[in-house]
């Protein structure tokens, strides 16, 4: 075995913290099919620029577009994403037109995408006790993405019951395929649009996001009535995907009809079980009208909530504190994170546990009253950097022994420093009702992919944070 004794006492103690096999969960709703294209140079990105012509990209890069109607959209915004180092999403246009220049790409793989999707493959794999994910839509291309594990399944409705089916057993062959384009690209990749040479700081994603119209975001009506029998057979649950919400369908709904419906399908789940404890995966959402219906109907829902940096500031600066928000979205300081945090938490009195993934550290902030020691929560942020480091390093977890490769790579430069800015948090008198604790990640010099990364670590420290939950309520 590859590993150093020490190595090797870290990852026998990760998989003590590893034992899902207590914990079930349901997951919903998006699942799609990630087509990954990987940028290796700054050549594809100027031939763009020549072909679409520099001005007119230059006009688009400082509109910002908040929708891909056209390829310009796309490059103004691929370059933005590139030039900043930062991960983005936004929503495409549900165009014949658009979605044929986009397959005209040459994709280098296809995989399974979506928050529910990949966090669904990672549980099962992790050996939790059951997995129960939810799609609206399910093809078969998508259901063969999942990995074939009897502890994942599906839920349908047959002749009026509930039934469990792993997800190649569930597939309609009518539903259609949402594909996501996945933009990667490394470190140091040079071009330049106008007066300005771009060099990408770091390395990441921009993600082109489908949105087609027959994909609604809700739970089927049949199976909406056996929520609260799912409620009784699981632990906890993570909700995500609330940013493909769109404003109007053609059919004439609206983001107000299934954001009800969304509300409903919480209150289902819990009618039977209010121990359950709910997760909220946030992400990138350009819509600002859909992240305020987010932050007021379906965060005050939850138990938990999981988000990057960049979807703080845009979080605190939709509840007004715009000035704080645009300063982390800027600077990336641990110190305005941890104060807006604290406001979210004091906002929303539900959250018990808040948990914040950058590319340096993993944080998480939850009440002083929070059963779980400073060291367990400790643990489970080392879990989770462990987790995406592995997956960083390798592209997909596909067994729990792959972890190993995760323990190699080492801890970032800066521990110290994280460790001194977090003691001086904690003696400050605002924040004496709160435990915050935070770990730095393990950096993969060349990831292999980022994707899912952020789906990767929130994952895993939540269902680490309800197993050791669950332990700790039976002493």
């Amino acid at each position: 075995m590859d590993t150093s004794c020490n190595e090797y006492k870290e990852y026998r103690e990760c998989m003590d913290y590893l034992d899902f096999s207590n914990i079930s969960i349901f997951l919903a709703y998006n699942v799609n099919v990630d087509a990954i294209k990987y940028y290796t140079s700054g050549k594809e990105i100027q031939n763009l620029i020549e072909r679409y012509g520099e001005d007119d990209i230059i006009e688009k890069y400082n509109e910002y577009p908040r929708k891909i109607c056209n390829p310009i959209d796309y490059i103004a915004r691929l370059i933005h994403a590139m030039a900043n180092g930062k991960p983005a999403e936004v929503p495409l246009l549900d165009d014949e037109n658009l979605n044929k220049w986009f397959d005209n790409f040459k994709y280098d793989e296809e995989r399974m995408g979506g928050q529910v999707g990949i966090i669904a493959n990672l549980l099962s794999i992790l050996r939790t006790k059951k997995v129960i994910a939810y799609s609206p839509i399910l093809s078969k291309k998508q259901a063969e993405m999942f990995v074939d594990n009897d502890n994942l399944v599906y839920p349908s409705v047959v002749d009026g019951n509930l039934v469990l089916k792993k997800p190649i057993e569930s597939y309609k062959e009518n539903d259609p395929l949402k594909i996501n384009r996945i933009f990667e690209y490394k470190e140091g990749i040079e071009f330049k649009l106008g007066d300005k040479h771009i060099i990408t700081p770091i390395a990441n994603r921009f993600i082109v996001a489908s949105r087609p119209d027959k994909l609604r975001l809700e739970i089927k009506e049949d199976l909406k009535e056996k929520l609260p029998e799912i409620g009784e057979q699981i632990d906890c649950a993570i909700f995500s995907g609330y940013q493909g919400i769109k404003e109007k369908y053609s059919d004439g709904k609206t983001y107000e009809y299934y954001f009800t419906k969304a509300e409903e399908d919480l209150d289902l789940l819990r009618q039977k079980n209010k121990k359950i404890k709910i997760h909220l995966e946030f992400a990138s959402i350009q819509n600002i009208n859909l992240r305020k219906n987010i932050i007021n109907r379906i965060l005050p829902k939850m138990d938990c909530l999981g988000m990057d940096e960049t979807e703080v500031g845009n979080l605190i600066s939709t509840m007004g504190y715009e000035e704080l928000g645009q300063k982390i979205i800027k600077d990336s300081k641990m110190e305005d994170v941890v104060e807006a945090s604290k406001i979210i938490m004091e906002t929303y009195p539900n959250l018990e546990l808040l948990q914040v993934h950058t590319l340096y550290y993993i944080l998480v902030m939850c009440k002083k009253d929070n059963p779980l020691t400073t060291k367990q929560l400790k643990k489970i942020l080392e879990l989770a950097t462990i987790l995406a480091a592995t997956k960083a390093k390798l592209g997909e977890i596909s067994k729990v022994s792959d972890l190993l490769k995760g323990l190699t790579v080492p801890h970032n430069k800066y521990n110290e420093l994280f460790k001194s800015i977090v003691d001086n948090l904690q003696k400050e008198e605002k924040y004496k009702n709160y435990k915050i604790v935070a770990t730095p990640s393990r950096l993969v010099d060349v990831p292999k992919s980022t994707v899912g990364l952020g789906d990767t670590i929130s994952s895993g420290a939540f269902v680490g944070y309800v197993s050791l939950l669950k332990e700790a309520n039976k002493k």
